[in-house]
């Protein structure tokens, strides 16, 4: 919250009035905070640079868990009031207890979840006030490729299937750009759509 100083004059006598000016909120976002934290990576451009990480874990069979808390942001290190943990399995027809969601259904969610808020954020940015938003997603696989009985078939997605449906006051020809403000600025959609290099290697427990 801002406060607003401002000079008013009464009676003849020049008066300072301190009021508080309320933080410009659209679609739930603080558009305020929203450009400061703009500006202050114009300024220093190295606290722009963010580090995520996970600790995971094998239970059994097709279960492991994932444990998130800590992260490098802003120059420092920060960590959350609570840690978050993700279990992960896989359905009884794929061998598993059927615990948790599996790891290709976490990615759909991971892009789901990405796509939206960049959308959102970036709508607020602009002033565009987004009501609902609701989305569909699927994804095709193919065993073979998994199982390695056909090295052509890739074994991961071979496509992903997006829908969404947006409530805002902007015609039908709009609805498409609020979509594309998700697009053109998610993390996840750019990792997948882009690929990113992974490195790999092993230590022993």
């Amino acid at each position: 919250m801002q406060v607003v100083r401002e000079m008013t004059i009464q009676g003849g006598v020049a008066i300072m009035v301190t009021a508080q000016k309320l933080p410009t909120i659209v679609n739930g976002v603080n558009v305020d905070n929203l450009f400061t934290t703009i500006d202050a990576i114009k300024a220093v451009p190295a606290i722009a640079k963010f580090k995520f990480r996970i600790q995971n874990r094998w239970e059994g069979c097709g279960h492991n868990r994932s444990a998130i808390n800590g992260f490098y942001g802003a120059g420092q290190e920060l960590s959350r009031a609570k840690s978050f943990v993700l279990h992960a399995d896989e359905p009884t027809v794929l061998l598993g207890e059927d615990s948790a969601a599996n790891p290709v259904e976490y990615l759909l969610h991971a892009l789901a979840a990405c796509l939206t808020t960049s959308m959102v954020y970036h709508a607020a940015a602009r002033g565009i006030q987004v009501e609902e938003v609701e989305s569909s997603f699927a994804g095709d696989i193919d065993l073979h490729g998994f199982l390695d009985l056909d090295p052509n078939v890739r074994k991961g997605y071979q496509g992903i299937q997006v829908t969404f449906k947006i409530k805002a006051d902007v015609p039908d020809e709009k609805l498409q750009e609020i979509v594309e403000l998700g697009t053109g600025h998610s993390p996840v959609f750019d990792s997948l759509t882009k690929g990113v290099p992974v490195s790999v290697k092993s230590e022993r427990l």
